[in-house]
């Protein structure tokens, strides 16, 4: 670690990231490190490859979009140190900031973690980032402030060893109320607040999903409970991520989801697997403080410059759609479009100075890619609007068709097929300019994402788009697939979007304008454009529109992508969440024995579960790597334990007690005790020690390591 980093006034579990990140970078620069293995662990540190050559994304992991002023600001000034001094906000409620060159990461990280931002588990294959309703705490239909349960939830993941090498990412959600405002309706895990009384007593709950996403193949969640106490919603994800480590596809990456394992199952069978795991978790209950998250203060009263707004139709407008009293009677909360969720470092340190003096302390990042600000007085709202003007952050529109979400595409995504960012910008202009009476319709949302792989969320959009191409003999045709009807009802019901047509991304203006004139002239009043689609029916809208897919007669300039001034080249690179993609078997032995020290550490720190958890996976990545060897596939980890009997146990080339299935599944059949934890981390210790023994007679005397298939490593 190089003398100008200092790090001693972090705390230790920021340090030692830092330092492990600068160790690995060295490793990595030095050539002592593959390029793929760095890959993997990079992305769960935040660092994600982008479509620029030697820069990278820097997306850190902020739990409910919570935001204090002090920390956009060490944001906006690391932007401007360290990137193009651009804050990128995404539908997870996080922030990325792109153009990074990989050295410049560990000061990144140490200076955002001397305000309380980590990038730790951002991307990966771990516990995603947890999203809930920016209106948590303030939501008038809200039954609870779900904040400390979100909180709660992040602290308990964060660095957990069940989930640091899973074959795919986990995404949890918590809505404020049944408007499900948080989508947990296409998420891994999803929370909604439920109440009921026992015995005169006021009990907290909630309404569990399960096994939903978005993506190619999208899935509504399944209800697991209708109520699920408070205290046992930390085990349940707990007990459900073991059965997804061990179970969970891990050869196919788009077969990798959980949302596939609870198919593949079926909910009853994952739920009994999830009940099997119950005896080795550490807490069988974990009580959240509900405490841990405060309302936060409202700024000191005082009276503003100017009551009197300088635009009074922009700012009756805007009053409509921006702002709303929070439950707390008296104070109001204001919700900033943000275009495209871009804010530039200095734009981010004004607003930062006008929330700390007319607003509490506690900005929420939205899924929709604004600000929410809480707890502003009445007499405050026209000069907090002069100065959002000011700012460019004063537009009206807030979460109505006028806001458009959009991932950044072919900006910067290497998956991106085509210009989201572009084509939002030009319907949203559209809206505005031709549609200035629907600026406040909020039961139609539009939503882009540059590839099928839904960043954008356009399948839970009523009107979706996502980046593809058509193809016209030698030439490729940048273009929009059009999907209908997703989206939360006002019921709260969540919907997955159908895909209807596909068209040239010039022509998604005209095909926006078709939409928009067939619902007004044709929907019944007051009809939710959901319904009105549904009852049209999806050949209806593809007859609509299918005059726009026509390609026989293009412009020159429809063959450009927007944002381009030259015909569209197709680049797509190859996306990075699933981790490494080649190795050798020496390397993942290594693997093995790295889990047997962190066993260790974790026993010498008293932390049993954890422990045991470290031993587990030394078991099946040492009997993967052997498998390997000899060419045997590696999709699922309850596949190699199966397997390792079959092709050494019985072979006679190892000996258990009983089989090796039975040995390292004593994870599941025993509480995690002191005495069983040091008990089996010897066993693991021992087996990955009689792995690397075979190993060396399997090399012989040339002792050259053997190249293993990428489908196969990362079980």
């Amino acid at each position: 670690m190089s003398e100008e980093l200092k790090l001693d006034h972090l705390n230790s579990e920021v340090r030692k990231d830092i330092i492990e990140l600068r160790t690995k970078i060295n490793a990595f620069q030095s050539g002592k490190m593959d390029e793929e293995r760095f890959k993997h662990f990079r992305l769960t540190r935040g660092v994600y490859g982008q479509r620029q050559f030697g820069v990278q994304m820097f997306r850190t992991k902020i739990p409910f979009g919570k935001l204090t002023t002090a920390q956009l600001i060490r944001l906006a000034d690391v932007s401007e140190k360290f990137t193009n001094g651009n804050l990128h906000i995404t539908t997870r409620q996080n922030i990325q900031m792109h153009h990074v060159k990989v050295g410049d990461s560990p000061a990144i990280w140490k200076e955002l973690g001397e305000v309380g931002v980590t990038a730790r588990e951002a991307c990966g294959n771990t516990v995603r980032n947890l999203t809930a309703s920016a209106n948590a705490g303030i939501d008038p239909d809200e039954l609870f402030d779900v904040s400390p349960y979100v909180q709660a939830s992040y602290e308990y993941f964060l660095r957990n060893p069940i989930c640091q090498d899973m074959g795919r990412k986990i995404k949890p959600a918590f809505s404020s109320s049944d408007k499900d405002s948080a989508y947990t309706y296409f998420h891994d895990f999803g929370f909604i607040p439920r109440v009921k009384t026992e015995n005169g007593e006021e009990i907290r709950g909630f309404k569990v999903v399960v096994g939903g996403g978005l993506g190619a193949q999208s899935i509504i969640a399944q209800t697991a409970y209708e109520f699920l106490h408070e205290d046992h919603i930390i085990p349940f994800m707990e007990a459900a991520i073991r059965v997804f480590d061990r179970h969970g596809e891990r050869e196919k990456r788009f077969k990798a989801r959980m949302k596939f394992l609870v198919k593949k199952l079926g909910l009853e069978g994952f739920m009994e697997l999830v009940e099997e795991e119950r005896k080795a978790l550490k807490n069988k209950i974990y009580k959240i403080d509900r405490n841990s998250v405060a309302i936060p203060e409202p700024a000191p009263e005082k009276t503003p410059p100017t009551q009197q707004p300088n635009n009074i139709d922009k700012y009756n407008l805007w009053l409509s759609t921006n702002v709303y009293e929070q439950k707390q009677k008296g104070f109001y909360a204001v919700q900033v479009k943000v275009h495209l969720g871009d804010i530039q470092a200095e734009t981010a340190r004004q607003f930062a100075a006008v929330v700390k003096e007319y607003a509490a302390d506690d900005m929420r990042l939205t899924v929709n890619q604004g600000v929410l600000l809480k707890f502003i007085r009445k007499e405050a709202l026209p000069h907090i609007f002069n100065e959002l003007e000011k700012l460019g952050l004063g537009e009206a529109g807030f979460d109505t068709i006028a806001d458009i979400t959009a991932c950044p595409g072919t900006d910067t995504c290497n998956l991106g097929v085509t210009n989201s960012t572009g084509l939002s910008t030009i319907l949203e202009k559209v809206i505005y300019e031709e549609y200035p009476h629907l600026v406040d319709e909020t039961n139609i949302k539009i939503k882009i994402s540059g590839c099928m792989n839904a960043c954008g969320q356009h399948m839970a959009a009523n009107i979706g788009l996502h980046g593809s191409s058509i193809k016209k003999k030698e030439m490729v045709i940048p273009a929009m697939q059009i999907v209908l009807g997703g989206g939360v009802d006002e019921n709260g019901v969540g919907f997955i979007a159908d895909k209807v047509i596909k068209i040239p991304s010039k022509k998604m203006p005209d095909a926006l304008r078709l939409l928009l004139d067939d619902y007004e002239n044709n929907a019944n009043e007051n009809e939710y454009f959901n319904n009105y689609y549904q009852r049209q029916g999806k050949k209806y809208f593809y007859t609509l529109i299918k005059p726009l897919a026509d390609i026989t007669a293009l412009s020159e300039t429809d063959l450009f992508d927007w944002g381009q001034n030259q015909q569209y080249v197709q680049e797509i690179g190859v996306g990075e969440c699933a981790g490494v993609a080649l190795d050798m078997v020496g390397a993942i032995i290594g693997d093995a024995k790295e889990k047997i020290l962190l066993g260790q550490e974790a026993l010498e720190a008293g932390a049993w579960a954890d422990g045991i958890y470290h031993a587990y996976s030394g078991f099946v990545i040492g009997a993967k790597a052997l498998l390997l060897s000899q060419d045997k596939k590696c999709n699922t980890q309850i596949g190699i334990i199966k397997d390792f009997d079959t092709h050494f146990v019985e072979a006679g080339i190892f000996t258990f007690e009983n089989t090796f299935q039975e040995t390292a599944l004593q994870i599941n059949k025993n509480e995690p005790s002191e005495d069983f934890a040091k008990k089996y981390l010897a066993q693991s210790s021992d087996f990955v020690s009689k792995v690397i023994t075979e190993r060396e007679k399997q090399l012989g005397e040339d002792g050259k390591d053997k190249l293993v298939i990428d489908k196969y490593y990362k079980a």
